[in-house]
Order: structure tokens, then C-alpha cells, then sequence
């Protein structure tokens, strides 16, 4: 029997409206720069918190009045002559995997400055901590765990989820990304060591929308791993035995989400990732309207994939309902995109019945028919009264599709024979391949460009190289979730949204499109570059707060004259404060 979890959270209940600022002003939250009071930690306890920790960087008075002068070497140095240590540290590291490891060891140990180069070479350092590098360090996660970064909640635990909540140091969190390790990126079940993956997306909430750190959560839900692998490992660091389903699971979800909203309040923002593709759209079906919550595999995906669609009809010169759209796979990616584009088409005035029927979807049985007895509810929208087929390429000869989508992590299944299809019958064929890693995607820009003999307009999930031929140049856009999640993640943490519906993303798809300039588009980019993200990530928040108001969804109240600068209001800076306080001298001359 559960046990009763305090507070006043309680499913399908919404949040009254209420008159805040903001989400940052707490004094439990990391300080913004500027004169502070001395820190409650002196000495080792200080230079050990990364909260505080400034390294090299402590002035001479700092580390007199903490206790730790003499702990430190006695040279002085700025910020930014430690992001360039930094960098020439990374440098020297021969492979990506020992980079992330450099990296997690930075944040455990200096969380201002791993977010300031973080957010200093983010193009540079985001495949290391995050796609793909991330996905090898989860299947390593056992041997290069150190220290917590987040929450483990097993099964077991089930009757007292809030009692660990409370163990987590921090109590104003503002969002928490939680995954069951179920499908780790293409990578299937990892089990415990999905941890990497809520780490890894929380640390880009900060690098990429400069959402504080201390209001970022991340948690692991060991049910156990069907992967035998692990099971076998001596090294596997989760529970040993196969996963538990059903209703105990169910149960077991439930509580978890409800001692968040205990503990952290109802407008906690409760980010699923990397959920089994059967258990992701029943949960996010049940807890959609009465949780603030998102998939970021479904909706997040959906939302970046519909935006590099819409900036690619910037090159092709028409409407979204002017295409056909064939997908490879019909997962989660997949199926959200689908549903995410037949919503744009609405939006353009196409029925939805007419919108399904221009989206041709196959999964690993071949072609979504009607005949099929197999078809999961969400797939059966997008079946289509046709004889059964296995064959992409005969599919893409007899749809004659005008844009081709894969998230099927099925590597190099976009064949020349079919991309050289798609350009006999389309004078700018819209590619993507969308499966992460690299290693996993259906066919590389390279191959998408030289194919198509430079037709095509190409996006891909994970990062490829600047090409060159015949004297034109592409440089590949990446359609990374980092556009979305954590831009929709800033918006709605400003705006106390109760609900995250489609609607919000395809205002965030919208709303990245139209940030693609036209010198991106010259060079066959579909995205803004990854280095202006953060300036990206506040725009697109601005739009997401404006569409909650106008779905009567946000909580804050009054709605802010000037939203752009509410958002910039919240953000998180890296530079460091000072820990010297205010000092003043009495004036005792009309006393003598």
C-alpha cells in the first residue's frame, strides 16, 4: 500500500492562477551575478560544492574571508583564461568518449564554468555531450559513474518515491526529465545506465536556454532491463531482473508523477524521454492534460522535423498540403512528426482526413495497409487501402513522394536507387535522415547531395561535415531536439503553462522556421546555426508564452507588457559572483 504523499497535487486538478515575476526568484536558486553575502560553505566545503566553486578564479579577498587562501595555487586568473584551459585540455583528449568524461568531471567541479564553455563552443562540444557521444557513454555508464547527477528511483522503491525526492538537495525544482532506459536513443534498452540521456538533455536546457541548472532534475526509473547483456554484466550497475510491466509499472509511474507535483509543486514541468515506443504514447495520452508535461521523442522531434520541412519550403516555394510525405519507421519520431505536419495542413485549411491521406508511413513489417491486423491505434490513421509492400524503394516509385523522412535507425536504407528516384521526380526532394547516431543514419549528406546530383534539400539528425561539389557548397543542417525542448521548456517555465498540447510545438516549429535566414538557405541549411542558440531559444520562448496566453493556458498573471525581455529577465548567467559583501563606513560626524 502506498503511502500518502503530502501536499495538495492531485491528477486532473489545474493550478489556480497566480501573480508571479517569474520562476527564478527563489533563494535556494544559484545567484546572479554581482555582490553576494558571504556563502554559508568555508574552506574545502566551498572549493567542493561546483555550485560555488570558482576555482583559480577566487580573488585575493575571496579566499582570505572563506578560509581556503593557501588551498588554491596563489595565481589569479579570469573566466576566460579557464574556458581556454578548457579547450586546450579537450584538445589533448583522444577520443570524444574521454572529452565527455573530461566534461562530466568539469561540472562536478566548476557548474559556472562547464556552462560557459558549454555555451561558448556549443556546435564544438554539444556531439560530446549529447548525440552521439552520449549514447556509448550510457552503454559505458557503469564504469564511468563517479558521483549523483541525478535521482535513482527503482520499482522497489514504490510506497516511497516522495521520501527520495526529499533526499535530492535541491527543493525549488522547476523541471524534471526522467527516462525508464527502455529505448535509449537508437540504442534500445540500457536500463539504469539511461542516465547519461536526462543528464545529458537537462544540461542542455542551460547550454542551449540558459534555464538555471538548480531547477533541473533528472531521474532514472529502474524497472529492470530485458537486455541480457546487461543482465550478464558484472559491471551493470541497475536491478537484475527483467523489466516490470502492467499495472504495478502503471502504479509505479503514477506515484513518481505525483510526488513530483507534491514535492516541487503542480507547475513542475515533467519531461518523458526515452520511454518503449508502446509505453511513451499511452502516457503521454493519459497524463497530457492534467500534467505540465512533454515526450520530447514525440513531440520534441515532431516539432524540430516540421520546422526544417517549413524552412525547406522556403527553397521549394510552396505549401506544406502541396506535399507527400513517405515515412521510414512509424515509432515515436515518427509518428509524432506525422501528426505534428497533419496539423500544419489543418492550420492551412486541408481536412485531417485528407491531411492522413498525403503521409505514407512503413515500419518494419513494410507498408501501413489496411489489410494489416498488426496496427497499433496511432499508426492506424496513416493506413491506406493499398496492397501490402516491404519495399521502400517500390514505394517510393508508385507514392512518388515529394518528401522522404526516416527515423527507423535503420543505417544506409536511403539507397542512390531510391534518392535518384526522389530526383527524377522532384525538382528539390526533400531528404531527411533522422536516426542517431551517426552510425545509425539512413544515408549521409554526402550521399543525399551526390545522389541527387546537388537536388536535394537535406536535414539530418546528427551532425555531418561542410561538402563541396562542382563548386557549389552545402553546409548540412542538423535537425537536433536542442531547437525545441529546451526553448519550450523556458516558455512554459516562464509563463506557469498548465498543459504542453501540439499546439505549442507547432508554434515552436513555426517559430524556428522563420529564424532560418537567407544566407542559411543559400547553403542548403533548413536550421539557424547552433551557435546562435541561445538567442534562438529565447524567440522561440516568447512565441510558445504568447500562443499559452492565447489558449488561455498560462498561470502568470498580469501577462507581461514586454515578454522578450520577461524571458531574458529568468536566464541563468555563467559569469561569476562575487562573494565579497557590501561594505560601508558609519557617518559619525553629526554625533561628535
Amino acid at each position: 500500500m502506498s503511502h500518502h504523499i503530502p501536499g495538495v497535487a492531485v491528477s486532473g486538478m489545474l493550478r489556480p492562477r497566480v501573480q508571479l515575476s517569474g520562476f527564478s526568484s527563489s533563494s535556494e536558486g544559484q545567484p546572479t551575478p554581482g555582490p553576494l553575502s558571504v556563502p554559508e560553505r568555508h574552506g574545502m566545503d566551498l572549493l567542493r560544492d561546483p555550485n560555488l566553486n570558482k576555482g583559480m578564479a577566487m580573488s585575493l579577498k575571496e579566499r582570505q574571508s572563506l578560509g581556503i587562501h593557501g588551498l588554491l595555487p596563489p595565481n589569479f586568473i579570469t573566466q576566460d583564461a579557464q574556458v581556454e584551459r578548457c579547450m586546450n585540455h579537450l584538445s589533448e583528449k583522444p577520443t570524444d568518449l574521454e572529452k565527455y568524461i573530461y566534461l562530466c568531471s568539469l561540472q562536478d567541479r566548476n557548474e559556472r564554468l562547464f556552462f560557459r564553455l558549454l555555451k561558448d563552443h556549443l556546435e564544438e562540444l554539444m556531439p560530446i555531450i549529447y548525440t552521439p557521444t552520449v549514447g556509448l557513454a550510457c552503454q559505458k555508464y557503469g564504469v564511468l559513474f563517479r558521483r549523483p547527477r541525478g535521482l535513482f528511483i527503482t520499482i522497489h522503491d514504490k510506497g516511497h518515491i516522495y521520501d527520495i525526492l526529499k533526499n535530492w538537495p535541491v527543493k525549488n525544482v522547476k523541471a524534471v526529465c526522467f527516462t525508464d532506459g527502455e529505448r535509449i536513443l537508437g540504442l534500445g534498452d540500457q536500463g539504469c545506465q539511461g542516465m547519461g540521456i536526462p543528464v545529458g538533455k537537462l544540461a542542455l536546457y542551460t547550454g542551449c536556454a540558459a534555464i538555471n541548472p538548480q531547477y533541473c532534475l533528472p531521474v532514472t526509473l529502474d524497472v529492470g532491463t530485458n537486455n541480457q547483456t546487461l543482465l550478464d554484466d558484472p559491471m551493470y550497475i541497475g536491478l537484475r531482473h527483467k523489466r516490470v510491466t502492467g499495472e504495478q509499472y502503471d502504479e509505479f509511474i503514477d506515484e513518481f508523477i505525483q510526488a513530483c507535483k507534491a514535492r516541487y509543486g503542480s507547475s513542475v514541468l515533467m519531461h518523458f524521454e526515452d520511454f518503449g515506443n508502446k509505453n511513451a504514447f499511452r502516457l503521454l495520452s493519459k497524463y497530457l492534460k492534467n500534467t505540465c508535461c512533454f515526450n520530447d521523442d514525440i513531440q520534441g522531434t515532431a516539432s524540430v522535423a516540421l520546422a526544417g520541412v517549413l524552412g525547406s519550403l522556403r527553397i521549394t516555394k510552396n505549401k506544406i498540403s502541396d506535399h507527400t510525405f513517405v515515412f521510414l519507421g512509424a515509432g515515436e519520431a515518427n509518428l509524432g512528426i506525422a501528426e505534428l505536419i497533419s496539423l500544419k495542413m489543418e492550420k492551412e485549411g486541408l481536412p485531417k482526413a485528407e491531411a492522413y491521406k498525403r503521409i505514407f508511413m512503413m515500419d518494419s513489417r513494410g507498408l501501413l495497409v489496411n489489410s494489416r491486423t498488426d496496427l497499433t491505434e496511432h499508426k492506424l490513421p496513416f493506413s491506406k487501402d493499398l496492397p501490402p509492400c516491404k519495399s521502400l524503394e517500390e514505394v517510393v516509385k508508385s507514392v512518388k513522394p515529394t518528401a522522404l523522412i526516416g527515423a527507423a535507425a535503420q543505417p544506409k536504407t536511403f539507397t542512390k536507387e531510391i534518392i535518384e528516384e526522389m530526383s527524377r521526380n522532384n525538382e528539390r526532394p526533400i531528404i531527411f535522415a533522422l536516426s542517431n547516431p551517426t552510425s545509425k543514419s539512413e544515408c549521409s549528406a554526402e550521399e543525399a547531395y551526390r545522389w541527387s546530383n546537388n537536388k536535394a534539400v537535406f536535414a539530418s539528425g546528427s551532425p555531418f561535415p561542410r561538402y563541396e561539389q562542382d563548386g557549389v557548397v552545402f553546409e548540412p543542417g542538423q535537425g537536433n531536439n536542442a531547437y525545441i525542448f529546451p526553448a519550450v521548456a523556458l516558455g512554459v517555465m516562464c509563463c506557469g503553462s498548465i498543459s504542453i498540447p501540439d499546439e505549442l510545438f507547432l508554434q515552436a516549429a513555426e517559430a524556428l522556421s522563420n529564424l532560418v535566414s537567407e544566407k542559411d538557405l543559400a547553403v542548403g541549411r533548413v536550421y539557424p546555426r547552433l551557435s546562435d542558440i541561445q538567442e534562438t531559444s529565447v524567440k522561440i520562448a516568447v512565441s510558445v508564452i504568447e500562443k499559452a496566453y492565447e489558449m488561455n493556458l498560462a498561470t502568470v498573471y498580469p501577462k507581461p507588457a514586454d515578454l522578450e525581455q520577461f524571458v531574458k529577465d529568468q536566464l541563468y548567467h555563467t559569469e561569476y559572483p562575487s562573494f565579497i559583501p557590501d561594505t560601508y563606513e558609519y557617518d559619525l560626524s553629526s554625533h561628535q
